[in-house]
């Protein structure tokens, strides 16, 4: 896994890199905000869909819910980048509608929009 900092003025965003899954589950989802905030300095991450475990989008398994949780708990931001147009799950959908309306969790389809989603917040 690699780390790429993106910085805009003093907001800086932690841009995940892999060739495989980086979370996995709750731990891995906490390791990787430990790490980024120590090792970066950073309280806003992006990461691809493709690094994220498919378990985390079938909500019926509550791996979503309990990582935004952490996310929040520790005042990171997250977004996850990528194609969501796959999921027929209605629940998946609104549940990815109300997280890009508030200020914690993004899913958006491209780095650019998630980087700039991330950029405005405080």
């Amino acid at each position: 896994m690699r780390i790429k900092v993106d910085q805009r003025g003093s907001s800086k965003v932690a841009i995940v890199e892999s060739d495989s899954i980086v979370i996995g589950d709750v731990q891995d989802a906490l390791d990787l905000l430990a790490s980024v905030q120590y090792n970066e300095g950073c309280e806003k991450i992006l990461i691809p869909k493709s690094n994220v475990a498919e378990a985390f989008f079938d909500l019926s398994t509550r791996l979503a819910g309990e990582i935004l949780q952490k996310f929040a708990t520790y005042q990171t931001k997250l977004a996850i980048v990528g194609d969501f147009g796959g999921y027929g799950s209605k629940s998946l959908k609104d549940f990815i509608y109300e997280s890009n309306q508030g200020k914690n969790a993004f899913f958006l389809p491209d780095e650019e929009s998630a980087l700039d989603a991330l950029h405005r917040l405080p």
